[in-house]
């Protein structure tokens, strides 16, 4: 797999361990939470003040970094791809049919659009016209709005008429074959760490910390399928679709980490809290 971007694991720290946390988290937190996956003090600090530059993250003159409502979005938007798979959703027939004319010297615009798209589950038909089964009216309406395209997308939403095959239609927009090979190979990198794990945790020989990493490296590698899986209802799967495996080994092992590793992260958390003297209580973790 490719070294993963700074960037990336810190949005995997706060998708996965700091979202629905309360307060902003200190500095010397996020240090210790992202040492273990090679993180340098330094190359940390520097992404932090990156994001925040972005929009993704807030800060404080204490130290302390949250996420901005746009990041929380994005965090949470993700979060209910993995957990919430819309492969489970029946299809009602209707597609929703895209089209949208960018100009030349807008190119960059026209990428963001097309990465967003993709993201929302539509397929590319070519020309500049997409395609997705799902009802993404309103997502593609806030999607507009945000990029300030609402004068350049039209959308039209109906059955397929005509000699039209939907599993050629399926075949045409998406790479279910390249999707499922990398579901295939999920599983085979993490079905033996979870025997593993299922044996050894009992026992104790797995640590809490080591439940924080395992969980962090399986849903690091887990998120990046929403990015690439249109979850297509099940009707326009693939009977060999491996996904739902994959997705099945991923809850249960995700379960299986949950508490201890939260445990672990609970213990790193407390260890920045300010503590006052004897006699006065605490201050509330993130307060500023």
């Amino acid at each position: 797999m490719a070294t993963p971007r700074p960037q990336d694991l810190i949005f995997t720290l706060y998708g996965e361990y700091l979202l629905h946390r309360p307060g902003p988290t200190s500095v010397q937190s996020l240090i210790r939470l992202l040492g273990p996956f090679d993180l340098s003090e330094g190359a940390i600090r520097t992404v932090l003040s990156r994001m925040v530059r972005k929009g993704w993250l807030t800060t404080s003159r204490r130290g302390h970094y949250g996420l901005t409502a746009r990041g929380r979005r994005l965090l949470e938007a993700g979060e209910a791809k993995i957990f919430h798979p819309a492969w489970a959703e029946p299809w009602d027939g209707q597609w929703l049919l895209l089209a949208y004319s960018i100009p030349e010297d807008r190119r960059h615009l026209r990428d963001r659009l097309r990465d967003r798209l993709a993201w929302l589950g539509f397929g590319s038909l070519g020309n500049g016209l997409w395609i997705s089964p799902h009802d993404a009216v309103a997502d593609v309406e806030e999607l507009a709005r945000a990029m300030k395209l609402t004068k350049r997308l039209v959308c039209f939403r109906g059955a397929a008429v005509g000699p039209t095959d939907t599993d050629r239609l399926v075949a045409t927009c998406w790479d279910l074959p390249a999707i499922n090979r990398r579901y295939e190979n999920f599983i085979k990198r993490w079905a033996g760490e979870f025997k593993r794990c299922r044996d050894a945790l009992p026992v104790g020989r797995v640590t809490p910390e080591m439940c924080f990493r395992l969980r962090f490296r399986l849903i690091h590698e887990y998120r990046e399928f929403p990015l690439q899986d249109p979850y297509l209802p099940r009707s326009m799967l693939p009977p060999d679709w491996g996904g739902e495996c994959a997705a099945h080994l991923f809850r249960v092992f995700h379960e299986m980490l949950l508490a201890p590793a939260d445990t672990w992260v609970d213990s790193v958390l407390s260890e920045s809290l300010p503590v006052r003297r004897a006699g006065r209580s605490a201050v509330t973790h993130g307060s500023d």
